[in-house]
């Protein structure tokens, strides 16, 4: 900027005079929130609807009421500054209030709260893209993805832009939308709507962006922390990325957060990108201060998630209007089904990487309600697990949180091979905590994460009688599912494909669910070992790691080598024959990475001394690794 003034004292003056607002720095207030899955209502510590009683013991978090009041007071105090408020998608899908209104609630809603963009959720296709084009019919604000790909007849075609700009405080802003690529697979977008690779498209719309003179531009995202790390942060032009998608709470003081807020990315550009994100459920509104320069790149970025808490007092009126619209399911989710004797843990963190206790009740009660027809394995997904149940009575409602996605038990014959076929694509996400991770009954295995993804799985085992005995690959066996999977959701394409005889046999999960609990009341949860993580390694660790052995990872599976610095491969591919470069991502390991890539752990120091030597258990989210030839 300087290098433009070298031409006298009278031409800088008067450059001075007549440009002095385009030279000042520009401060955006970024407020935003993601993967709000309808929770209409407050929610208690285990992410349920919250009770009057636990409302009495300001006990609740969030709920339409109290983010409407958190943005509004957020707004007041940046009176007179910049302010957006973006949604990061997944509206949809989680309460009876999805399940009764399709949308309609949450459009509402979200309207009241006079949002300035949002992206689309995976979840926003739950019901199709008719369940989406009505929800478009009802918001008043735009909603955006450059990766969803509407053809000629589909009802979204020309409704869902790739980008907008608009007008903040006199400056341009660009604002670029995507969701997931694997959403034809965890969704049902049907077959006049393709989902495009999210690099590809957002390169695109920035490149649109920047041809219109836009210099701040901001990635409106449905694809996960790691991925906006790993890649969207990298896409050239790119300033800010606001995400979700993986419910991942970013926080400088939340010591159960994911990583800071905002994380900071390097760009190839020679600039940082703040990486932010804000849990999920409505617990929790991001607030993102951004200075620009200029020329518009991001100068500092700073802030944390507003903790949605029983300090927010909720709007009267819409509490009333919430009332209102929950006479017609009142009945039915208060309606007791049976006790627990303690909490049943359905968190994502769990259910995602692990066997988890709702796990084990969900393939228990599915498993026995088939038990007649001969069927002996039950797998469901774990990431089909919405919610944790408390001690005490159990509601309907409380069963239907927990899986609100109307799924019905569905049964088929598959080979022994396939089911472990099966079990290799759900642990292939482990790391982004994918939802595919299997939960199961009737079946024992192991795995270790650590080795490359189609080969993770080991010491499969199948119950007959009161004992387990391996799993024959060639065997034919009855198996327990629920449709979305057997359709292949979530990956299973192998049930799609190799599975015979299928038939969704209903009734519905949630409906399984408190029969089970009826019948076996009062519950006793527990896990019984049925999934076992392979510990990490045997040799001698070095003291300041911990002992769990990540594979290292730095984009996913279906980003393209050419938008990637590295590539993970087997340690016996690799061998790091030459400098490569890794992003750490949560849960990561000098030790760990070392393993992966060399295979050889010791060698975690080689990693250490090209990189300064950094604190190995503070290793920064986000941050590049150089990885030496071996």
């Amino acid at each position: 900027m300087i290098r433009h003034l070298r031409t006298g004292l009278m031409t800088a003056s008067i450059l001075a005079l007549s440009t002095s607002a385009a030279f000042a720095d520009y401060e955006l207030n970024i407020l935003h929130i993601n993967d709000f899955h309808s929770r209409i209502e407050s929610i208690n510590k285990y992410d349920s609807t919250c009770t009057a009683e636990e409302e009495g013991k300001n006990e609740c978090f969030g709920g339409a009421a109290r983010l409407k009041v958190a943005i509004d007071q957020t707004r007041q105090e940046l009176s007179g500054k910049n302010v957006l408020l973006l949604n990061a998608g997944d509206n949809f899908q989680g309460s009876l209030f999805f399940t009764t209104y399709k949308g309609a609630a949450e459009a509402e809603f979200l309207n009241l709260m006079k949002f300035d963009a949002m992206t689309v959720g995976n979840h926003e296709f739950d019901e199709g893209e008719d369940g989406l084009a009505t929800f478009l019919d009802k918001v008043t604000f735009p909603v955006l993805s450059s990766n969803v790909l509407a053809g000629y007849k589909s009802k979204l075609i020309d409704r869902i832009k790739p980008s907008l700009v608009l007008d903040v405080g006199g400056q341009k802003v660009g604002i670029v939308g995507a969701v997931a690529n694997d959403t034809a697979e965890i969704s049902s977008p049907g077959d006049n709507v393709l989902i495009g690779i999210d690099v590809d498209t957002i390169t695109t719309a920035v490149q649109e962006l920047k041809k219109q003179g836009v210099d701040k531009i901001i990635a409106l995202t449905h694809v996960g922390y790691p991925r906006d790390l790993a890649v969207i942060a990298k896409i050239p032009d790119v300033d800010v990325v606001v995400g979700g998608h993986s419910h991942s709470l970013l926080s400088n003081t939340d010591e159960k957060a994911e990583g800071p807020y905002p994380t900071m990315v390097d760009n190839p550009g020679g600039y940082k990108v703040p990486v932010v994100q804000a849990g999920s459920y409505s617990k929790y509104l991001g607030d993102l201060a951004v200075t620009f320069d200029d020329s518009g790149v991001v100068k500092s970025a700073k802030g944390d998630p507003i903790l949605i808490d029983s300090k927010i007092k909720p709007d009267e009126t819409i509490l009333a209007r919430i009332k209102e619209l929950a006479k017609p399911i009142d009945e039915l989710r208060t309606k007791i089904i049976g006790k627990t004797d303690a909490p049943i843990d359905g968190s994502r963190e769990t259910c995602r990487a692990r066997e988890c206790q709702m796990g084990d009740l969900v393939t228990d009660a599915m498993l026995d309600r088939v038990k007649g027809q001969g069927v002996t394995i039950a797998i469901t997904n774990g990431g089909g697990l919405r919610a944790s149940i408390d001690a005490g009575d159990v509601s309907m409602g409380e069963a239907i949180t927990v899986l609100p996605f109307q799924n019905t038990v569905a049964t088929f014959q598959i080979k022994g091979a396939d089911i472990t076929a099966a079990l290799e694509n759900g642990l292939s996400q482990i790391e982004e905590g994918g939802g595919r991770f299997p939960q199961v009954a009737g079946l024992k295995f192991s795995f270790d994460k650590s080795k490359p993804v189609g080969s993770r799985i080991s010491n499969v085992e199948v119950k007959e009688g009161e004992g387990f005995v391996p799993l024959d690959p060639a065997k034919t066996y009855n198996v327990v599912s629920n449709n979305y999977m057997r359709n292949g959701g979530d990956g299973y394409s192998v049930f799609k494909t190799k599975a015979e005889n299928a038939y969704d046999y209903g009734p519905g999960l949630e409906t399984v669910l408190a029969d089970y609990l009826a019948a076996h009341n009062p519950y006793k949860p527990m896990t019984d070992g049925r999934i076992t993580e392979i510990a990490a390694a045997t040799e001698t660790q070095p003291s300041a790691q911990t002992s769990t052995d990540t594979a290292a990872k730095t984009v996913t599976p279906d980003a393209k080598p050419a938008e990637t610095k590295t590539e993970t491969k087997p340690a016996a591919e690799t061998a790091a024959a030459v400098e490569t470069k890794h992003v750490i991502a949560k849960g990561d390991t000098l030790w760990g990475l070392a393993k992966a890539i060399y295979g050889n752990g010791e060698l975690w120091k080689t990693i250490a001394a090209a990189n300064g030597n950094p604190v190995p258990e503070r290793l920064e989210i986000g941050k590049e690794l150089k990885i030496p030839a071996k």
